[in-house]
């Protein structure tokens, strides 16, 4: 039996060899030697932190094929990204090529879906830098085939103990900082991080693989580098001066002090030279050594240039903050739909919640393709309900009493759907509706502005066995907070600007120590007879929610294809009054401008008026990059991503059929 001195030796020896080797054939800087140095650096060695890596060493693992050569080098012999693809054996569907890929390795290689995904999520933090990577938080569901279950893991960013009810306000003035940038350019923006945490359960509880293991493919990827792409280059210019008033993100993210071209590789050795330290110590590296301690000093004292002009508020995290994380494992939310059982997740994330609460009121109107305007219309209605009540009653469950049951109820549901007008768009925002009513009573609630923003990421994986993993990621802003934490390759969240600017005692969603900020995140399993049908979610803020409950109406009720389903264009009615119209009289819903070209004539005989979702040159105009997966009859598999939205992503299956 190895010891956990020789286990954290075959791996050390392992990652280095792997690392050396990528590094010989692609010309990246020689950081192997660096990575050794900065394990031996601290008192913390490898040999007596290696009890998270397993009992399996890397090099016991990779096979000696060419399958194995591919496996250490993602996106080896790839034919370029495909939207869909359709076949069996498993697939994965993401936003990025090389992380797709390298979760379909994975599931070659023997791996199930939870192992898939964690591969995967750490890769999508080496090539989707702004919208995920350890510095954030996520949520993840899984299904289990063998005993026909669904869990979650809330891996959500939680409050530091010092945070106080006026964190957003600003001294001088008495008023709450300008949220962007001001506000998410800031320590006190930052949640204590989820996201590893959030592997290390989802292994030790559903996978087979150690993570030291899993992480061994970002590693590689993040010392070779990738090629940088238009959405890339996009997303860093519309950082640009946020990246500038931070020194160590500029120096990072902005190579001489200028944009990235497309066409370059962006490397990123210092997030290698991370990921080895945890693959080899554990996620204890990260909680209660030196990468904590760093986080906290950043988070307290901003590395902000002064002449940039932010204020860049400190936060109040420290070490015994980032060292008391935990995840929570709860029950998903679940709701029946045309006969299907959807799964979701349940507060502090509001998705499955909300999805649920829309899907329970179409569930009393026949939709179809026959009839697009009223089917549209209906999913727009129910969708301002559903955001109204997540509004008024969801927030973190072990701070506020959350009546989640109420709220996926069916009675419920046929009392907010009362409410509906068939023929006629309702003023806009609507009221949430009355946990203790019959018929048609609303209750009056204030509505609280939604601060999320677009960014995130979101993997869908189902392998061999009919395991599935619905996993949505984020740093929150794209860019996050701004703020590197100096040598470590990773940007640090602004999480904490999910709460309501505002304290208000009455708001679910105040903020407060230890707390869970409300989320819109939505992976959602879908299961017909107990077996998975449907697998997906959404980036996208609180544009998560309509996205995918979108989705399912176009696959389940207007006879779409799944990929057809992913790619129609999007609207999201989150029961606003619309963009810059603080008045009701129009109902006015942001939508993408294929939709509105599309639908504007036949949603204006019901009183909706579609107007752009954001800028036409920017990432705002489009609404959601969805992932999603759907098994067949006989277990055929249809895998799709996005085609064009966020730069098209990558659905891949392990046999492809012909």
């Amino acid at each position: 039996m190895l010891t956990h001195r020789s286990q954290a030796r075959r791996i050390t020896i392992g990652l280095a060899a792997v690392l050396t080797a990528g590094m010989v054939m692609t010309g990246a800087p020689a950081t192997a030697s660096v990575l050794a140095a900065d394990t031996a650096a601290d008192n913390s060695t490898a040999a007596d932190n290696s009890t998270e890596t397993g009992t399996t060493g890397i090099t016991g693992t990779r096979g000696s094929s060419d399958r194995g050569s591919a496996w250490w080098r993602p996106g080896h012999g790839a034919s370029g990204p495909r939207s869909t693809s359709v076949g069996y054996g498993g697939a994965v569907s993401s936003v990025d090529e090389s992380a797709s890929r390298v979760g379909l390795e994975v599931l070659r290689l023997g791996g199930n879906a939870a192992d898939a995904a964690v591969a995967t999520a750490s890769a999508l933090g080496v090539t989707e830098p702004y919208s995920a990577g350890i510095g954030g938080g996520g949520y993840f569901v899984y299904f289990d085939a063998e005993t026909g279950t669904v869990s979650t893991i809330d891996g959500r960013e939680t409050a530091p103990a010092g945070v106080t009810p006026d964190a957003f306000i600003d001294p001088v003035t008495q008023q709450p900082y300008p949220f962007a940038p001001q506000l998410v350019s800031s320590g006190v923006s930052v949640g204590v991080p989820g996201t590893l945490a959030t592997w290390e359960t989802a292994l030790d509880r559903f996978g087979t693989k150690p993570l030291g293991l899993m992480l061994a493919p970002s590693i590689l990827l993040a010392a070779r580098g990738f090629t940088v792409d238009e959405t890339f280059r996009s997303q860093t210019e519309q950082n640009l001066e946020r990246f500038r008033a931070f020194p160590d993100t500029a120096e990072l993210f902005l190579p001489g002090g200028e944009l990235p071209e497309v066409g370059s590789r962006f490397r990123n050795p210092d997030l290698a030279r991370t990921l080895t330290r945890i693959a080899i110590g554990g996620t204890e590296e990260f909680y209660q050594g030196r990468i904590g301690r760093e986080i906290a000093d950043v988070v307290q004292n901003p590395r902000v240039d002064p002449a940039s002009g932010l204020p860049a508020p400190a936060g109040t995290m420290t070490a015994d903050d980032i060292a008391g994380y935990s995840v929570i494992e709860q029950a998903p939310t679940m709701v029946s739909y045309r006969g299907l059982d959807v799964y979701g997740m349940a507060p502090s994330s509001s998705g499955g919640t909300t999805v649920g609460e829309a899907l329970n009121i179409l569930e009393n109107h026949d939709l179809g393709s026959e009839d697009p305007g009223e089917s549209l219309h209906l999913y727009l209605e129910a969708s301002a309900r559903a955001f109204a009540d997540r509004n008024a009653y969801v927030g973190d469950p072990a701070f506020v009493d959350v009546p989640t049951e109420t709220l996926l109820s069916q009675e419920f549901a046929d009392a907010r759907d009362c409410t509906i007008d068939p023929g006629q768009a309702a003023p806009k925002p609507v009221p949430a509706g009355a946990l203790d009513a019959s018929g048609c009573v609303v209750a009056a609630v204030p509505e609280e502005r939604d601060t999320e923003n677009i960014s995130t990421t979101h993997l869908s994986v189902v392998d061999r066995w009919g395991n599935a993993v619905a996993y949505t990621l984020t740093i929150e802003q794209t860019g996050g907070s701004g703020m590197t934490v100096p040598g470590r390759g990773f940007l640090l969240n602004n999480e904490l600007t999910d709460f309501s600017t505002v304290y208000d005692e009455a708001d679910p969603n105040r903020i407060e120590p230890g707390k869970r900020p409300r989320s819109s995140m939505a992976p959602t399993i879908v299961l017909q007879d107990g077996a998975v049908r449907f697998v997906l979610g959404s980036p996208g803020g609180a544009t998560i929610i309509t996205t995918v409950l979108q989705i399912l109406v176009n696959r389940i009720d207007l006879g779409m294809t799944l990929p057809e389903a992913v790619a129609a264009p999007r609207a999201s009615q989150r029961n606003t009054a619309g963009a810059g119209d603080p008045t009701p009289e129009t109902p006015r819903t942001p939508a993408e401008p294929a939709f509105v070209e599309q639908y504007s004539g036949l949603l204006g005989e019901y009183g909706h008026e579609l107007v752009p979702s954001g800028d036409a040159l920017t990432a705002a105009a489009e609404i959601g990059a969805a992932a999603a997966i759907e098994v067949g009859e006989s277990g055929l598999l249809t895998a799709a991503a996005e085609p064009v939205r966020r730069g098209g992503g990558t659905a891949l299956v392990v046999k492809p059929a012909r």
